[in-house]
């Protein structure tokens, strides 16, 4: 057994290392920081979505968005589209369950707001529908993919695709990568108190 957490912790570590040396990849997240930062200077908000594993991604990282992450400061607008159980539910049985985000997205958006989807295959169907109507909304669409980016390729501003198809492996990518964001951000947006 311990030679199996071995291999997994160093598919894991092997993995951060090769983004850590990619600038191109690293160049990507600061464009997402710096989207971020003006979204937030300039009066708006940030949405998240995404399925399972993906869901509890988005959620984490609107809260240390609302909450804090390193330091006590402001709230910030963040969202994690999957929240409220009752308009999920509602919208899924009344329409549709590919539905769902993009009614939400319709319902929240404002030009200059930012839809940041998280999908490991980059071909979730209600996510996709999501990133076509923040589009439509003239939001900044950003997606968290694994390798190829999927169809969500061709629908985000900013695409974050990790290059591997190991869902543990991405998901692990996925939260690291949503934490630089958040540090940065909360960094340049706030001064320490």
């Amino acid at each position: 057994m311990n030679s199996r957490i071995t291999k997994i912790l160093n598919e894991t570590a092997e993995l951060m290392t090769t983004l850590g040396k990619d600038p191109d990849f690293c160049r990507i997240i600061g464009c997402v920081c710096e989207a971020m930062i003006d979204c937030f200077n300039n009066g708006g908000k940030v949405l998240f979505c995404g399925n399972g594993g993906s869901a509890a991604d988005a959620q984490h990282l609107a809260a240390e968005l609302t909450g804090r992450f390193r330091f006590d400061r402001q709230p910030l607008p963040a969202l994690a589209l999957h929240a409220n159980t009752s308009f999920l539910t509602a919208v899924a049985n009344d329409y549709s369950y590919d539905e769902i985000f993009s009614r939400m997205v319709k319902g929240f958006a404002r030009k200059g707001d930012i839809l940041v989807g998280i999908s490991t295959s980059g071909n979730s169907l209600n996510v996709l529908r999501a990133m076509e109507t923040a589009a439509s909304e003239e939001m900044i669409t950003v997606g968290l993919t694994g390798s190829g980016g999927g169809k969500m390729k061709e629908l985000c501003r900013h695409l974050i695709a990790v290059p591997t198809r190991d869902t543990p492996r991405i998901q692990e990518a996925h939260i690291t990568i949503g934490h630089i964001i958040c540090e940065l951000v909360e960094e340049r947006l706030f001064k320490r108190t």
